[in-house]
């Protein structure tokens, strides 16, 4: 059983509007993503310390339990509060996430590894990956010594990998780790409304 968490809890500093209430395709890529999700797995919830924003979404909501911005306070917070086992995490700004890659990745999970993470041009890829409950203290600890880098905490875990040769036969292009942080990201993904 695994539960899903969608991040929505990041600064927004480089974009006039709410990452997740970008439209693409007509559609904001945060109820995509909700939609998509709960096809998948158990339950969905979004990672938010701004809830009244998302009250219209009528999904369940996690606010931070540590003062330390950051995924990982997100993750940390996700796993406190779920019931599963697992958690799979993906960002509010991830347009093109793939069903199937996210199923390929959810399949992974297994008792023996504290993290199924995908591969992709090198580099982990630890916003769209599955976490296990059993990694909280280990996350917390992270957090309260100023530590923020995901791809350095999972260093420390045991994580099972999916290979870039696996990732790309299902998302050849990696559209999946595609996110837009800033207009220009916006305008390359074809965005063409104003975003003011």
């Amino acid at each position: 059983m695994i539960d899903a968490l969608i991040l929505a809890g990041g600064e927004n500093r480089r974009l006039p509007v709410v990452k997740g209430f970008i439209e693409i395709q007509g559609k904001k890529i945060i109820e995509s993503n909700l939609d998509l999700l709960g096809k998948i797995f158990n339950r969905v919830f979004i990672s938010t310390n701004s809830p009244e924003l998302y009250f219209y979404l009528g999904v369940p909501m996690i606010g931070d339990i540590l003062n330390f911005r950051g995924p990982m306070t997100g993750i940390y917070s996700g796993l406190i509060n779920i019931d599963s086992p697992f958690l799979f995490v993906t960002g509010c700004d991830m347009p093109y996430i793939n069903v199937i890659l996210i199923k390929y990745i959810a399949d992974k999970a297994n008792e023996r590894y504290d993290a199924i993470i995908p591969l992709y041009e090198n580099k982990p890829q630890p916003l769209l990956g599955v976490y296990s409950k059993r990694i909280i203290s280990k996350i917390e600890d992270t957090i309260l010594k100023g530590k923020r880098s995901l791809r350095d905490f999972l260093k420390g875990l045991i994580v099972y990998y999916i290979n870039e040769d696996e990732v790309r036969k299902i998302d050849p292009h990696g559209r999946s780790f595609v996110n837009i942080n800033t207009i220009e990201d916006y305008r390359r993904e074809g965005g063409s409304e104003c975003l003011v």
